[in-house]
């Protein structure tokens, strides 16, 4: 029944708005969530295009919520088209160096990266590693101010180290994008609340990107059912990721990601652990 698959999309939808922002791995979660829940009456190719295009709803989010910040135009004396304000270019201009790294070796290698390295165990294993990291520079950063707290303030080699950073999640799948660029930035002297930020702002070109690459290569010749599963999942994700980002954003001002980084670690067990007793494959 077609409300079964709804109810499956939505979970997925809920799952992609959580995960998607905080630092834990998005595909960790959609792992175990997929040995459990499969949907019905669609091609795993469609499944394949579902899991990234859900993403379209939490980049809306994203665009929603800081708008202000993101949107380069401005009116001046009565203008119809507006001027592109020079601080807005400059940050979507470091938002493309960082994207840089990781953009050209998706497009090149995409298909050869998710074939040896898209499994359990490599997801495991980059939870646990990952979650370790952030402790340790937690640690590392106890009662030393960062150098960067404004967004307008990340420098050029920055913006390119946390792209680098990025790019290791674009290889390494359950390294978590959010969690990979917040982990770079926090290690570039960044302060949580810019690199929490400069992550949401990186997610726009690179999982837009994704999501079209993905519906090129599947095409638009949906089912009814399909397109149902697609939009349930999309709006679910949008909403869930509204309420995420606002969380993150609150809760990084008092607090740091020690707790990510012990439930990423905790993840990370289970999964390699369903791996080894042949749970998941």
């Amino acid at each position: 029944m077609i409300i079964f698959e709804i109810l499956k999309s939505l979970l997925f939808g809920i799952v992609e708005g959580i995960t998607e922002w905080l630092p834990i791995s998005s595909t960790g979660h959609l792992i175990l969530i997929e040995e459990f829940v499969k949907f019905e009456g669609v091609s795993e190719n469609f499944w394949d295009m579902f899991e990234v295009v859900i993403q379209l709803g939490a980049i809306l989010a994203v665009a929603v919520i800081f708008f202000k910040k993101i949107w380069p135009f401005s009116k001046k004396d009565g203008e119809v088209l507006g001027i592109i304000r020079r601080d807005k270019l400059i940050m979507w201009l470091k938002i493309v160096v960082a994207c840089l790294p990781a953009a050209v070796v998706g497009l090149l290698f995409d298909d050869a990266i998710n074939a040896v390295f898209y499994n359990p165990l490599t997801v495991g294993i980059a939870l646990v590693v990952v979650g370790v990291a952030f402790i340790l520079v937690e640690i590392r950063n106890k009662n030393v101010p960062a150098k960067t707290v404004s967004i307008d303030d990340l420098t050029w080699k920055q913006a390119l180290g946390v792209g680098i950073f990025q790019l290791v999640s674009a290889i390494f799948p359950g390294t978590s994008r959010s969690g990979s660029t917040i982990l770079g930035g926090l290690m570039l002297g960044v302060s949580r609340t810019v690199a929490a930020e400069f992550t949401f702002f990186l997610g726009i070109p690179v999982m837009f990107g994704a999501s079209l690459l993905k519906l090129v290569k599947f095409g638009f010749n949906f089912t009814a059912t399909e397109a149902i599963i697609l939009f349930v999942g999309m709006v679910s994700a949008f909403a869930v990721s509204m309420a995420c980002i606002r969380f993150l954003m609150d809760y990084v001002k008092k607090h740091d990601f020690k707790v990510f980084a012990y439930y990423r670690i905790i993840l990370g067990v289970i999964v390699i652990a369903c791996f080894a007793l042949g749970v998941i494959k």
